[in-house]
C-alpha cells in the first residue's frame, strides 16, 4: 500500500537523492534513431495507452459516490485521491511527451471535482486529445532531452513506458480498495468474479 506522502510530485528516488542515497538508472537510449522513436510511438505505446484507457475508467467508474472518501488505512490516499492522481499524471505525462518538456509540479484536483463520475468526465476529455497531439509527435520531436525530476535526463518518448507503469500500478492500488468499500470489480485483464468471469456476479464489463 502507498502511503499518501509518497506522492508523484516527489518520486521515492527523488527523496532517496534528497537524503543523500543516490540511485543509478541505466538508459540504453543513447542510438535511439527518429523512425525508432517513431515506431516505439505508433506500433507500441499508443496501442497500449488505448487499451489500457478503458480499464481505468472501469476501475474509477467501479467507485460509489458515496465511497469517494474511503481509504484501507489512515496512511492510504482516499478512493477519489488517488482516481485523481492516476488520470492526473496520465495526462501530464502524454501531454509532456508531445511538448517534449517534463513539468515537475501536478495539477492539483479542480474544486468542481467531487465524484468519481467526475474525475471520469475530466479525463475523458482530455485523453482524446493528448492522443491526437502525440499522434501527429514526430520522430524528432519525440527524441527531444527532457528533465525527469532532477534525477536524471532522456529523450521525451520514454515518458510514455513511466506513465503506463505508474497507471496500471496504482490502477490495480485503486482496486484493491472496491470490495473492502462494498463496490464491484470490473474485469482488467481477465474476468473478475464480480463481472460474472468463471461463476461470478454481474458487474459491468469495460465498454459496456
Amino acid at each position: 500500500m502507498v502511503a499518501r506522502a509518497a506522492d508523484e510530485d516527489e518520486p521515492l528516488a527523488a527523496r532517496r537523492l534528497r537524503g543523500g542515497n543516490p540511485l543509478k538508472y541505466p538508459c540504453r537510449m543513447s542510438s535511439l534513431t527518429a523512425d525508432r522513436a517513431a515506431f516505439l510511438l505508433h506500433d507500441v505505446a499508443l496501442p497500449a495507452l488505448r487499451a489500457e484507457h478503458p480499464l481505468t475508467s472501469a476501475v474509477i467508474g467501479a467507485i460509489p459516490a458515496e465511497q469517494a472518501a474511503f481509504r484501507p488505512h489512515a496512511d492510504s490516499r482516499g478512493a477519489l485521491d488517488l482516481a485523481w492522481h492516476i488520470v492526473a499524471a496520465e495526462i501530464k505525462y502524454l501531454e509532456a511527451t508531445a511538448a517534449g518538456v517534463f513539468p515537475h509540479d501536478l495539477k492539483p484536483m479542480p474544486a468542481t471535482v467531487h465524484t468519481p463520475a467526475d474525475v471520469l468526465a475530466w479525463y475523458g476529455q482530455r485523453f482524446g486529445p493528448a492522443m491526437e497531439r502525440l499522434e501527429h509527435t514526430t520522430g524528432d520531436e519525440l527524441l527531444r532531452v527532457v528533465d525527469f525530476y532532477g534525477i536524471r535526463t532522456f529523450p521525451a518518448i520514454a515518458l510514455l513506458q513511466i506513465i503506463l507503469n505508474h497507471t496500471v500500478h496504482h490502477r490495480g492500488q485503486l482496486s484493491t480498495y472496491l470490495r473492502p468499500m462494498g463496490a464491484k470489480v470490473p474485469s482488467i485483464y481477465g474476468p473478475s468474479y464480480d463481472a460474472g468471469g468463471f461463476t461470478g456476479g454481474t458487474a459491468a464489463r469495460p465498454g459496456q
